[in-house]
């Protein structure tokens, strides 16, 4: 796919695959408007996006005033999301509260700002959605089951939606990405746990690798 020129939103622009989208996507010739959830963590995106945007996934009215920007100031063609929490322990440790901010930030944060910004994407031809669902939405893991769940939903609601919005033009990707070593950086999901403690991971992918990756799978 030839990003040069597109209007790509990077959500969860400050953190390690967001900050990798990013390089990867304006050395492509994209301009790209990248999200964080405050000012602070805004300094960790690149100075070369065509925008900082601020996108709070647990305040809806955060979800709608993005949403509604974006469709009346930016031709938008795709969009690109990154941004999740990770929880680990055990079903019977895991509080509600724990089980509802993963479902709110990892699917209904993600699934209502899609839908908002769905019309403004069937104006573009060529556009599309990739989510960095990852590949525990297919194989559930022990002592993730929460996170696995909140996964589930989302990869459920976009294998659904990629068949409805393909009358529209967009193409959806549900990237069921396995591993990542972006867990131990200070932006790695792993290390920023909102319950539990990350399990010894075997080897994974380089940011780099996994982006391009999942950049190549836009073309199929």
């Amino acid at each position: 796919m030839n990003f040069s020129g597109k209007n790509i939103l990077v959500v969860g622009a400050s953190g390690g695959l967001g900050g990798e989208f990013v390089s990867s996507l304006i050395a492509a010739g994209a301009n790209v408007y990248g999200t964080a959830k405050s000012n602070e963590s805004a300094t960790k995106i690149s100075d070369q996006v065509a925008q900082k945007l601020l996108l709070d996934l647990e305040s809806q009215e955060s979800i709608s005033t993005l949403a509604n920007y974006l469709n009346s100031a930016v031709k938008l063609d795709g969009v690109i999301v990154t941004a999740g929490l990770v929880a680990f322990g055990l079903a019977t440790d895991t509080a509600n509260e724990i089980d509802s901010k993963l479902i709110q930030v990892n699917y209904r944060g993600p699934r209502d700002l899609l839908v908002a910004l769905q019309p403004k994407l069937a104006n573009s031809e060529g556009a599309f959605v990739l989510n960095v669902t990852g590949i525990v939405a297919q194989m559930p893991l022990p002592s993730m089951s929460s996170y696995s769940a909140s996964k589930m939903a989302m990869h459920g609601f976009l294998t659904a939606v990629a068949r409805e919005w393909r009358r529209s033009g967009i193409k959806v990707v549900s990237e069921l990405l396995g591993h990542t070593e972006t867990g131990l950086t200070e932006t790695g999901l792993a290390t920023r746990a909102i319950a539990g403690q990350a399990p010894q991971f075997p080897q994974g992918l380089s940011p780099a690798d996994a982006v391009a990756q999942m950049l190549k799978s836009l073309e199929s």
